[in-house]
């Protein structure tokens, strides 16, 4: 299985990242061996998770949740539905 996955750093800011072994990615971030973005930030937490059966599948959502606001993908973190969809409506 892949992993698309979200971090809250220690700044509160949102790392998204994707990676076959989930477990092993963020020990790496947490000691710094990871990404430049949250070596920088420690402690991460890891807050969010989602699993693909390609690693193609995986990075799309990647990509798709690196686009979002800080607002969504904290919404998305919590759980927070109801606020994830009022984010998620175009406004016109």
């Amino acid at each position: 299985m892949f992993h698309t996955y979200l971090l809250r750093c220690a700044d509160g800011t949102i790392y998204v990242g994707s990676c076959e072994n989930l477990v092993n990615r963020v020990a790496s971030h947490n000691d710094g061996t990871a990404a430049t973005w949250t070596m920088k930030r420690r402690p991460v937490q890891l807050v969010h998770s989602e699993a693909f059966p390609t690693r193609a599948e995986a990075v799309a959502r990647e990509k798709q949740l690196k686009r979002w606001s800080h607002a969504k993908k904290a919404a998305l973190a919590s759980g927070d539905t109801e606020r994830l969809r009022a984010l998620a409506k175009r406004r016109t």
